[in-house]
């Protein structure tokens, strides 16, 4: 494994290793066990678009590891200027043993591996995000105790992170139900992966049928990061796409729900719902951590 640039690339037994590795490091982080598996090596973080969770899980992960972490905004760079990514790919490599991108276009990413001689790892596109559905994977994991056979429900927009939903939940054996308005469903490509899967794979504009025998409610907001002026459309839109107490009570009885935060409070979830499982929650967004440093352990390490 060379890159983690979408989930599309990785094969079923990838996924399951890398969770290997992260429950493995959460136990001895938890445990005060070192891991300096990363020693001497530097990872540039390139933020096109802001973040608290992957900055903060990246740099404090590559620091656990052993490693440092240089934190490079548009401001920073001459890519924020026009330098052709090709361009900065071969520049970064001659200093760099790791390169985290967190932007818009998926081609860049996909760019920077190509042009590139070092690990490129996607930190989110607008096309997915593999990083945060691994540390989802890991989570509903500890939680259910497998993934294999679990009904995976998302209501919401079909955006990065229902790509990346469809594609990770069901390359390990989920059933993955989508229920979203007809006007904002996943990607095509996505849609054209999920066919080969048949009924496991559900896409539906009704949450209810979406949500029932569920084990895991997953919801986004309704307006992701550069969408902003299309709020006040998409509140319409969205009306009803909400998780509530009726969906709950459509899923399986235990079903957890999962947020990848930030989430907005009584659009897109109810206040209730969310703090009745605001455990699971934010044992998600931790994981964010040990996932993203088994991800820079095997495209970046010697070790494992």
């Amino acid at each position: 494994m060379k890159h983690l640039l979408k989930l599309l690339d990785l094969s079923k037994e990838e996924i399951l290793e890398i969770l290997n590795l992260a429950d493995q490091l959460k136990y001895e982080n938890k445990n005060g066990i070192e891991h300096k598996l990363l020693a001497g090596k530097t990872l540039g973080m390139i933020f096109q678009k802001s973040s608290t969770r992957t900055r903060v899980s990246f740099e404090t992960g590559m620091y656990q590891l052993g490693g440092q972490a240089l934190f490079l905004s548009n401001r920073d760079l001459q890519i924020g200027r026009g330098e052709p990514v090709q361009d900065t790919a071969r520049v970064l490599s001659r200093y760099l043993d790791g390169i985290m991108i967190r932007t818009f276009e998926q081609t860049e990413v996909e760019d920077l591996a190509k042009y590139g001689s070092i690990p490129i790892i996607n930190g989110l596109t607008d096309f997915c995000h593999p990083c945060q559905v691994l540390a989802d994977l890991m989570t509903i994991r500890e939680h259910k105790g497998r993934l294999d056979g679990l009904k995976l429900t998302y209501i919401g927009d079909g955006n990065n992170m229902a790509n990346s939903l469809i594609v990770g939940g069901l390359k390990v054996g989920m059933t993955v139900a989508v229920a979203c308005p007809k006007d904002y469903q996943p990607d095509p490509q996505v849609l054209e992966f999920a066919k080969a899967y048949g009924d496991k794979f559900i896409l539906t504009d009704d949450i209810l049928a979406a949500a029932k025998g569920a084990d895991v409610i997953y919801t986004d907001v309704w307006t992701s990061m550069g969408e902003e002026a299309e709020t006040e459309k998409r509140k319409i839109a969205f009306k009803g796409f909400q998780v509530n107490d009726e969906v709950m009570a459509a899923a399986n009885p235990g079903a957890m729900v999962q947020h990848c935060l930030p989430a907005h409070r009584e659009e897109e979830i109810t206040t209730k719902v969310f703090e009745e499982h605001a455990d699971e929650i934010f044992d998600e967004a931790e994981n964010r951590l040990h996932a993203q440093k088994a991800v820079m352990v095997k495209v970046m390490g010697n070790n494992k």
